[in-house]
């Protein structure tokens, strides 16, 4: 079983930058692909950022290129979501998410672990 942890989350005024990290009980070196996704209040779950474990392959929704940056910590076990440039429409319960085995990793039914979320909020 697979448990993640959120961490990071908080308020920042547009322009500032926010890291969140996601701490698993698993080793994240042995995950197939990892991923950051948000969800605006009244809004759909949408994905953030993915990256893929074997080679480091990562993958950004389009609102989010340029800002952000995914990474994994494998000596910490940990998912890190590096996010510059916040603006108010980044501001949403964000929640990690991992899949161990080959299938898609770009929408939430394809991962079966997530974690409890994180709030980010972005005052303009």
């Amino acid at each position: 079983q697979v448990q993640l942890m959120e961490s990071g989350g908080g308020s920042v005024p547009a322009g500032g930058s926010l890291t969140l990290s996601c701490e698993a009980t698993y080793g994240t070196d042995s995950t197939y692909c990892m991923a950051w996704f948000r969800q605006p209040p009244g809004k759909d779950r949408e994905e953030v950022a993915t990256i893929y474990t074997d080679d480091g392959r990562t993958y950004y929704g389009d609102s989010v290129k340029g800002r952000f940056t995914i990474s994994q910590d494998h000596d910490k076990n940990t998912l890190v979501l590096q996010m510059y440039s916040l603006r108010p429409e980044d501001t949403a319960t964000y929640y990690c998410a991992a899949d161990l085995n080959p299938s898609g990793c770009h929408v939430a039914l394809d991962f079966p672990y997530w974690g409890q979320g994180a709030q980010v909020t972005v005052s303009s």
